[in-house]
């Protein structure tokens, strides 16, 4: 509560009420006018702090003067109004002797930063330093509230609330005499407006009216602060590998642009776990250190994994700052002892495993960017280095890139009646160690029984380029700089009946260096040595479409054939240079009409091709929309790039590896604004045969939401998939009341029938509270060597109090290997 201060002086100014009563002496004693220094009546309350200079204005049905006590009373719908502030009573008393205001009834003090005070009784010294409130009822401009039985203020800035409540909830709309979801009663509530904190003593934390936590002590800064040092909401967890555990942080708010938190975690089994953020504000950006560190007291915990040491410790970081208003820098940072340190103690990218819905952290990232974004083009370039989390991962074999620069740009303004864009890419990267990936059952047999990553099969290993049916190169040992250019011009045409014609030109470049490290298990991939390529990709081609269109009662059917021919001659070295960044190809609908369906730049495609289908939307007039589309690409002439046996055998097994590709479609249907379903599939050219299906379903209703997405894979030997795939990713959540919610979501394999990884949870959310219970599963390798993954079972609680804190509990309830 806080009190302003109310001088009754013989400047003010107390008046305006329906009658008039003159100052002693004056002529107009029979008016109901009360006048200080004979000023002119004031017509209105003032809008502003300002307006009155000072003085004090009071309107009021009547106002009574006692001459032999000193007293003014105003009665009957008080309203003062004073700097901003306004007091509102039935009865308002000021004796001139004690200097002391009293009012009664109803009493309101609404001050001039939006805080209300209701109350029966107040009465303050007439400075409003000291005083004293009975049923005090305190709501403050962030939503919260107090109460208490009596309140006492002295020395201007301590108040104490005797039998106070606290709480940071909205009453019941519909019933008010509720107890609030939560409040802290609390024997007394002291409040130190200069230190901004409040004090609980002999403190109870109820829950609808029940007690649920006792404390006899603690304290937290008032609603009013947002930065505050001091001792944060305590966390707690258990696992297997560090016992039980406790993290108590402590908050410095050392300036106003800057602060630290320090959070001591002690564990029963491997000691204390030291961390410190730092994070600071400058004026066009920010930045965060965080430092992480133990001295393990029992590293046999983790016995035959990468966390059996004694010292482990890390570093993240992330900042980024604005130059302008079009350029932006930054960088992230992972550094740790080993990789799976922030895994099993939850820490930096884990510290939320519930920030991405079913996904565990692979990576760490470490960067240095600039990106720069125009009207119509865009700039990046940052260097980057990954650190692989899982213990299979070999830190040799992920690539070092310093940098990757990338660059595109559509001009403004037409040339030649059409548009104009290039874009370009560079890279440079090393490499220590070749990655190979068993991709027959035999090399995957070996794998397995060598259990370990960094040690190539021998069936991988054949000097016959011909014979490489065991394994792929993902990554080649050296260093691999590539500079690429692209321009493309194309215009549209539209004939007289509505057909359009579409003309596009581009030519691209590529200069490639690639400097192979000597490896004798490189025999039969390629050949060691420095590789100096130069590549030139010149494409002319026309796209043709006509649509149709069905105007009926019932709503719009569009029908659109689309044709799309492209001349080029053949890729230059196809499959025979490093690839890097074109590993992933997937042929369906999405890239049915692309010019070049290869995911990056490494690779291009090469030869005349003919991409044909028909799109068919149907718009309905009371709502819902159907799109349909179907087609097939075919290779005119030339070498296909696609059915190239390269060092990653990217394009084999895709659909675009034969002289007329598989067919691709795509069905959508959304009946309205709740429902959609989605299906896309790729069918065999020959047999008509399911070799990739995809259908997803979704349904948002006011209280409740599902989606189901069903994916069937047929083998894909040449990539390493020797099997059939068939799984389900489900996910949903359902609103049981306004604030209470469950949701849940889980990925089964249908081929291996089981659940391999699943949440569920439950909790409730508003304004003021708080309370989630999830359990979890996710996996990760973690026995050094090992290829099985280890599923973790674990069950989380989260609690949060708004103004007062939040905490969690974790819990590992298991883990197995698969």
């Amino acid at each position: 509560m806080r009190l302003r201060r109310y001088r009754l002086a013989m400047s003010a100014v107390l008046m305006l009420g329906a009658g008039a009563l003159a100052l002693p002496g004056s002529a107009t004693a029979a008016t109901n006018t009360f006048i200080y220094n004979k000023r002119p009546p004031v017509p209105k309350p003032p809008k502003d702090k300002n307006a009155n200079n000072g003085q004090m204005l009071v309107k009021a049905l009547e106002i009574n003067y006692d001459y032999n006590n000193n007293r003014v009373a105003a009665v009957g719908n008080v309203q003062i109004y004073y700097n901003g502030s306004t007091l509102e009573a039935d009865k308002v008393i000021y004796d001139q002797k004690t200097k002391r205001l009293h009012a009664e009834g109803n009493v309101r003090l609404t001050e001039a930063d939006g805080k209300v005070v209701n109350a029966n009784l107040l009465d303050l010294s007439d400075d409003y330093r000291d005083g004293f409130v009975d049923s005090l009822r305190l709501n403050t401009p962030d939503e919260t509230r107090m109460s208490a039985a009596r309140a006492d203020r002295s020395n201007g800035d301590i108040t104490i609330f005797q039998s106070g409540t606290y709480t940071a909830c909205a009453p019941c709309r519909d019933h008010p005499e509720r107890p609030p979801l939560w409040q802290v009663k609390a024997a007394r509530i002291i409040h130190n407006k200069t230190e901004q904190m409040l004090y609980f003593e002999d403190a109870k934390v109820e829950f609808f009216g029940h007690p649920l936590a006792y404390l006899p002590y603690f304290s937290t800064p008032d609603p009013t602060v947002k930065r505050k040092t001091g001792f944060l909401m305590p966390w707690a967890g258990y696992n297997s590998y560090t016992g039980y555990s406790a993290e108590i942080p402590f908050y410095w708010a050392i300036a106003p642009n800057y602060d630290m938190t320090i959070s001591p975690r002690i564990t029963s089994r491997q000691g204390v776990l030291g961390q410190i953020d730092f994070r600071q504000r400058l004026v066009n950006g920010a930045y965060e250190i965080r430092g992480y560190g133990i001295h393990q007291e029992d590293p046999d915990a983790y016995a035959g994994q990468v966390g059996d040491r004694n010292w482990r410790g890390g570093l993240d970081s992330n900042g980024q700052f604005a130059l302008n208003d079009k350029w932006v820098a930054g960088w992230t940072a992972v550094l740790a002892t080993d990789n799976r340190f922030f895994s099993d103690y939850k820490l930096g990218p884990y510290k939320n495993p519930l920030g991405s819905f079913l996904l565990t952290p692979t990576e760490g990232i470490s960067q240095v960017y600039l990106t720069g974004v125009g009207n119509r083009s865009y700039f990046d370039i940052r260097s980057i280095y990954y650190y692989g989390f899982n213990a299979a991962d070999v830190q040799k074999q992920i690539p070092i890139v310093a940098p990757v620069v990338d660059y595109n740009n559509v001009l403004g303004h037409n040339l030649l009646g059409g548009e104009f864009s290039y874009k370009g890419n560079f890279v440079n990267l090393t490499r220590g160690q070749a990655n190979f990936d068993a991709i027959s059952g035999k090399a995957q047999a070996e794998a397995v029984a060598l259990a370990n990553p960094a040690i190539v099969p021998s069936s991988c290993l054949s000097a016959d380029p011909m014979a490489r049916s065991n394994c792929v190169l993902r990554g080649v040992p050296g260093d691999y700089t590539r500079l690429s250019g692209e321009a493309q011009w194309r215009r549209s045409f539209t004939d007289p009946i509505g057909q359009i014609f579409t003309p596009f030109v581009s030519v691209r470049g590529d200069l490639i260096n690639a400097n192979v490290a000597n490896d004798p298990n490189l025999a039969g991939y390629i050949a060691p040595g420095n590789h100096q390529e130069a590549r030139l990709m010149p494409a002319v081609g026309l796209e043709y479409r006509y649509p149709f269109i069905n105007v009926q009662p019932w709503g719009t059917t569009t029908i659109e054939p689309i044709a799309q021919v492209i001349i080029r001659p053949n890729e230059q070295k196809a499959g025979q240079l490093p690839n890097e960044d074109a590993q992933s190809l997937t042929f369906d609908d999405t890239n049915l009409f692309s010019v070049n369906k290869f995911s990056g730049w490494d690779r291009v495609e090469g030869g005349g091709r003919a991409n044909v289908g028909v799109q068919a939307t149907t718009q309905f007039d009371r709502g819902g929309t159907v799109n349909v589309l179907f087609g097939q690409s075919y290779q005119l002439y030339g070498l296909n790039s696609y059915a190239v046996q390269s060092l990653t055998n990217t394009g084999l097994d895709s659909g675009l590896d034969k002289p007329a590709s598989d067919y691709v479609g795509r069905v959508a249907y959304s009946p309205n604004k709740i429902f959609s379903l989605t299906t896309r599939f790729r069918l065999d050219e020959a047999t008509m045969d399911i070799k990739r299906f995809e259908t997803e379903g979704r349904a948002n209703f006011d209280r409740w939401s599902v989606s189901l997405l069903y994916g069937k894979y047929a083998p894909q030997p040449e990539l390493g998939y020797l099997t059939e795939r068939q799984g389900l990713l489900g996910t949903g959540s359902f609103k049981l009341a306004a604030n209470w919610q469950v949701s849940g979501g889980l990925r089964y394999d249908i081929a291996n029938s089981k659940v391999n990884q699943y949440i569920v949870g439950a909790g409730y959310v508003d304004d003021c509270f708080l309370l989630a219970v999830n359990y979890v599963t996710d996996y990760n390798y973690t026995t050094i060597g090992s290829i099985a993954p280890v599923t973790d079972h674990r069950v989380m609680f989260q609690l949060g109090l708004r103004t007062i804190g939040g905490t969690s509990i974790s819990q590992n309830v298991s883990s197995s290997t698969q």
